[in-house]
C-alpha cells in the first residue's frame, strides 16, 4: 500500500469575503474528489479571505499511480480561475510509521 499526501498553498486575489472565498475553494475541493477519486479537505487559512491551504491524499497498490494522480490534481488546482497556487508539497506515508 503507498500512501501520497499532497498540500497546496494558494492565493485568492478575488476573495472579498469567507462567503467569496468558500465559493472558489469548494468546486476545487469537490471536483478533486470526483475526477481524481482523493480525499480532499482545506486544511489551514480558514481565518484570511484570501490566504488557504488545501489537502489531498491518495492511497494506491503502485508508487507510480499515486504520483500520477497527484500529478493530475496538481495541474487539476493550478488549472482552476480565482486562485494562484503558492507552493506545493508532497509526502509518503512511511508504511513503518503508522
Amino acid at each position: 500500500m503507498h500512501v501520497l499526501a499532497m498540500e497546496i498553498d494558494l492565493h485568492l486575489g478575488e476573495s472579498r469575503s469567507l462567503k467569496a472565498r468558500r465559493s472558489t475553494l469548494k468546486p476545487i475541493v469537490e471536483g478533486a474528489r470526483r475526477r481524481f477519486g482523493v480525499a480532499a479537505a482545506e486544511i489551514d487559512g480558514g481565518d484570511t479571505w484570501q490566504r488557504a491551504s488545501i489537502g489531498f491524499a491518495v492511497v494506491s497498490n503502485s508508487v507510480h499511480h499515486a504520483t500520477e494522480v497527484m500529478d493530475e490534481v496538481e495541474r487539476f488546482v493550478w488549472s482552476s480561475p480565482g486562485v494562484q497556487v503558492l507552493g506545493a508539497r508532497r509526502n509518503w506515508l512511511d508504511q513503518e510509521e503508522a
